[in-house]
């Protein structure tokens, strides 16, 4: 049964449900910053999934760049599977801009932390479920 892990709950915001992943936002405010989880157990790297699976995440994550692509217009969406510290897989999607925070280096582990506020959160997910809503589940 897939259970998420405790870290990845504890720091990002339900969006909704591919047919595999489920779709968080990380709650930082300074770089949109979202993940796919595979609602699969046991699951720590992208090639211990089946192979209809790595092809669905592909998909996902294919769908969900064009999405941020639109909703953020970064100049450049950096997309990996790091699980240095959150061992489940957990596939990030960032949108950089140049000039932001700590570009151009990597956001793992240097950008500060700024919780969004309500009206900010709701746009956002107002705008990227609408962008997916023929794909999600709320």
């Amino acid at each position: 049964m897939f259970e998420l892990d405790p870290v990845l709950e504890r720091d990002s915001i339900y969006v909704g449900d591919f047919s595999l992943c489920q779709l968080r936002l990380i709650n930082n405010a300074l770089a949109p910053w979202f993940i796919l989880v595979p609602k699969r157990s046991g699951i720590e790297e992208i090639h211990h999934l089946q192979p209809a699976d790595q092809m669905q995440l592909m998909a996902e994550s294919c769908q969900l760049a064009e999405t941020i692509q639109d909703v953020f217009a970064p100049d450049k969406l950096n997309v990996a599977a790091i699980g240095n510290k959150v061992r489940q897989l957990h596939l990030h999607h960032v949108a950089r801009n140049e000039g932001d925070d700590c570009w151009p280096e990597p956001v793992w582990g240097r950008i500060q932390v700024q919780t969004y506020e309500n009206s900010e959160l709701a746009r956002i997910l107002l705008q990227v479920r609408g962008l997916l809503a023929d794909d999600l589940t709320f």
